[in-house]
């Protein structure tokens, strides 16, 4: 069975340049790794996670907000290339994100803004496996520093700048919590 992969990040510019890059290679990683890519059906960081799965002839779940294709395109203004299939949730972007990151395995974050922030929260309160992908600007530079504030500890969680070495750790967290022998 593949392993569902929720990447999240911001679906603006307030990225650094390179997080683009990086994004599409955690969904080609995510991919040679025996992985589905999920995403909130989304532009940016989420975008390119799913162009970089497809670039591995690889499988792509959009989670939309909207209730229809048409609200999806017409309402949010959200694209649908590079998803094999898109779940409209009619749940906004609240709902959304809950399903998200409840139907999915693990979660990568990447960049950000409040959006992610949310995600992750959702995904630490699930105690899901999680990654971050530092080096790409955004809420991502600061979880560590919110985990600390919030003083919880940091879950299940692993931070690395190179995108293999992150979806290794990530796979290594989700095979371990779904290996029953």
């Amino acid at each position: 069975m593949k392993y569902k992969i929720c990447v999240s990040g911001s679906a603006t510019d307030n990225c650094l340049p390179e997080a683009f890059d990086k994004a599409r290679e955690i969904g080609r990683e995510v991919i040679r790794q025996d992985g589905v890519i999920v995403t909130g059906a989304t532009i940016g960081i989420p975008r390119e996670a799913a162009k970089g799965a497809k670039e591995e002839n690889g499988f792509s779940i959009g989670i939309s907000p909207a209730s229809s294709k048409r609200e999806h395109l017409k309402k949010y203004r959200l694209p649908l290339d590079y998803m094999d299939l898109v779940i409209f949730t009619g749940m906004d972007y609240s709902g959304r994100n809950l399903i998200l990151i409840r139907a999915t395995d693990a979660s990568i974050f990447i960049c950000g803004r409040i959006g992610t922030l949310n995600e992750f929260t959702i995904a630490f309160e699930d105690k899901k496996p999680i990654g971050i992908l530092t080096g790409t600007g955004g809420v991502a530079e600061e979880i560590e520093e919110i985990l600390d504030v919030a003083q919880r500890g940091h879950g299940k969680m692993v931070i690395d700048d190179d995108p293999k070495r992150l979806v290794d750790k990530v796979m290594e967290m989700v095979r371990y919590e779904h290996d029953i022998e």
